[in-house]
């Protein structure tokens, strides 16, 4: 049975959709089989912004959408990783590995210093994958 990560913050947007993207990528890559999924308290849709950030990268999350963490049947997942700073992060019940990566939001970045707050996110969510992966990867390689 494949271990199963969610990545959870408001919008489901930006942060969590980034982390799921990069997370995604650097499964494929080094054949970890996990499952990784995000969603948010209350979603809206992806953010172009973070669709351009990953592309840079050459990971493509055009197709993602925004959903809603009351969709899912969170008692599946083995690893919560919630990416909230400022905002009230949701609250998941039950028993599940925890992460929190407090992140501040990138779209509350100006206008012009948008992209740039998008990729210091998105670099920042790849450094704690990394960490992450590799303490996971042990006993799966």
């Amino acid at each position: 049975m494949k271990p199963t990560v969610l990545f959870l913050c408001t919008g489901n947007s930006a942060r969590s959709q980034m982390a799921e993207g990069l997370c995604r990528a650097k499964c494929t890559a080094q054949r970890l089989p996990f499952d990784v999924e995000s969603a948010g308290s209350a979603p809206t849709q992806v953010n172009p912004v973070a669709i351009e950030a990953l592309r840079e990268l050459g990971i493509d999350i055009s197709t993602q959408h925004s959903k809603s963490v009351h969709d899912l049947d969170i008692t599946r997942f083995d690893h919560i990783i919630t990416l909230c700073a400022d905002e009230v992060c949701p609250v998941v019940p039950g028993r599940v590995a925890r992460h929190h990566w407090p992140l501040p939001d990138p779209a509350a970045a100006p206008a012009d210093q948008r992209l740039g707050a998008f990729r210091m996110t998105r670099d920042e969510i790849s450094r704690r994958l990394d960490a992450f992966l590799s303490k996971l990867a042990a006993p799966h390689a």
